[in-house]
C-alpha cells in the first residue's frame, strides 16, 4: 500500500506494483496509445487491403520524388542552360551518336531529360492539385456550414448557387474562369500568373461539393443535444459552428478532398493539354502529354508514353485511396 501521511510523497508498494498515476507518463503508456492506434478500424481496414497497400506506396513514392526533384532528378528541364539541342529525340536507353549520353526515358526536342521532367511536372501538378482542392475545401466548407446552421434565405442563395454551378461540367467552369482570368491580367504578366490562375480556376470548379455535403451534415448536427447545449450557455454562433459543429463534419469532407485530389491534377493536366495551362517553359504533367502527342505518330513515342503513365499511375492511386477511405470511415460497412 502507498503511503497516504500528508505532506509526505507517495510510495510505490514494490508488491502490489506502481498505481495508475504512476503509469500515466511511462514509456509503456505511450506505447499503449499507439498500440490502440494500430488495433482501430481504420488501420485494420488499411492493413486487410493489399490494393490499398500498393496505392499508399506508389502515391507516396511519387509524391516524395516530386517533392525531392531536385535533389534526385538528374537534369533541371526549367533550366535552359542545361538543356542541349544535339540531344533532342534520344531514345529511351539508346546512347545518342552525337553526344554519347543516355537517357532511360529518353529526350524530347530540346534535348529535355523525360525523366527529370516527369519528377518536375508531377511536382507542380502536385501543387497545382493541392492548393486548389484546398481552396475548394476552404469555400466550400464555409458556405455549406453557413448554409446549414444559419438555413433561410441564406441557405437557399447558397444552394441555389451551387444547383447551377454543378449543372455545368466542371472543365467547363475552369476554361470560363481561366478565360475570365487572361483577359483581366495583363500580357507580359500572363505566363508568371498562369498558376495562381489555374489554381483559382479548378478550385473555383469543385467548391459545390463540399458545400452540399457540409450542409447536410451540419443539418443533422445542429439539431443534436450538444448545440442546444452551447447555445443555452451562450455561445455565439459562430463559435458553436467552429467549435462543435465543424469537427463532425471532417470525416465526409476528407473523403471528398482526397477523391477531388485526384480530380483535381486530371484537370490541370486537362486544361494543360487544351494549351489553356502551364507554359512548356514551366510544364505539368499535362504540358508534357500535349508535347508529346505532337509527335506520337512520328515514332517518338516515349516523349508521351511516360508523362502519360505518370498521371495515370499518380491519379489512379490518389483515387484508390479515396476509396478506401470512404468505405473504411462508413460505419455501415464496417
Amino acid at each position: 500500500m502507498a503511503d497516504t501521511t500528508p505532506g509526505s510523497k507517495p510510495v510505490v508498494d514494490t508488491a502490489h506494483g506502481p498505481t495508475t498515476g504512476d503509469m500515466i507518463e511511462t514509456p509503456a503508456a505511450r506505447m499503449g496509445v499507439l498500440a490502440r492506434a494500430w488495433d482501430s478500424d481504420v488501420a485494420y481496414s488499411f492493413r486487410r487491403s493489399p490494393v490499398t497497400i500498393l496505392s499508399a506506396l506508389v502515391a507516396l513514392t511519387m509524391i516524395l520524388a516530386a517533392v525531392f526533384a531536385p535533389l534526385i532528378a538528374p537534369q533541371d528541364p526549367f533550366d535552359a542552360s542545361q538543356l542541349n539541342l544535339m540531344d533532342g529525340f534520344t531514345p529511351p536507353g539508346e546512347v545518342n551518336e552525337f553526344t554519347g549520353n543516355t537517357y532511360v526515358f529518353g529526350t524530347d526536342p530540346q534535348g529535355r531529360d523525360m525523366f527529370s521532367a516527369v519528377f518536375y511536372g508531377a511536382r507542380v501538378s502536385l501543387l497545382v492539385g493541392v492548393a486548389s482542392v484546398l481552396f475548394s475545401l476552404t469555400v466550400g466548407v464555409t458556405l455549406g456550414l453557413l448554409a446549414g446552421y444559419l438555413g433561410g434565405r441564406t441557405e437557399a442563395l447558397i444552394m441555389r448557387v451551387a444547383d447551377i454551378q454543378l449543372s455545368f461540367p466542371a472543365i467547363l467552369v475552369a476554361l470560363l474562369v481561366f478565360g475570365i482570368a487572361r483577359g483581366v491580367i495583363p500580357p507580359a504578366q500572363q505566363e508568371q500568373a498562369t498558376l495562381f490562375v489555374l489554381i483559382l480556376a479548378i478550385g473555383i470548379s469543385n467548391w459545390a461539393q463540399y458545400a452540399r455535403t457540409v450542409r447536410a451534415t451540419t443539418l443533422v448536427e445542429k439539431s443534436k443535444v450538444y448545440v442546444d447545449a452551447a447555445r443555452l450557455i451562450g455561445l455565439k454562433p459562430f463559435v458553436v459552428m467552429v467549435k462543435h459543429v465543424l469537427p463532425n463534419v471532417t470525416g465526409p469532407v476528407l473523403v471528398i478532398a482526397t477523391i477531388n485530389l485526384a480530380l483535381a491534377i486530371i484537370e490541370e493536366a486537362t486544361l494543360s493539354f487544351l494549351g489553356a495551362g502551364m507554359p512548356p517553359t514551366q510544364p505539368s504533367l499535362g504540358t508534357l502529354i500535349r508535347i508529346g502527342q505532337q509527335f506520337l505518330f512520328s515514332g517518338e513515342w516515349w516523349i508521351l508514353f511516360f508523362p502519360a503513365m505518370a498521371l495515370v499511375l499518380l491519379a489512379l492511386s490518389i483515387n484508390l485511396l479515396g476509396d478506401w477511405l470512404r468505405d473504411a470511415l462508413n460505419p455501415k460497412l464496417r
